[in-house]
C-alpha cells in the first residue's frame, strides 16, 4: 500500500446503506470524514426487495 492510500483510509469513516423501500441494511462502504455533510445515495440490488432500488447513507 502506498503511502495515499494509507492516508485516505485514516481519514475514512464506514458508512451503512440501507435500502429506500424496505429499509434493510446490504451494503457498507467508505467516505471521507471532510464531507460528513453529505448524504451517500447508490442505486444497489435488493435481495429482499429482488430488485435495483436506491440505497441511503443511515447514521
Amino acid at each position: 500500500m502506498d503511502i495515499s492510500q494509507e492516508r485516505w483510509n485514516a481519514d475514512a469513516q464506514k458508512v451503512t446503506l440501507a435500502c429506500a423501500q424496505c429499509g434493510s441494511r446490504n451494503y457498507t462502504a467508505a467516505k471521507q470524514i471532510r464531507r460528513l455533510g453529505e448524504r451517500r445515495m447508490a442505486n444497489k440490488f435488493c435481495s429482499t426487495c429482488n430488485k435495483h432500488t436506491i440505497h441511503r447513507e443511515t447514521e
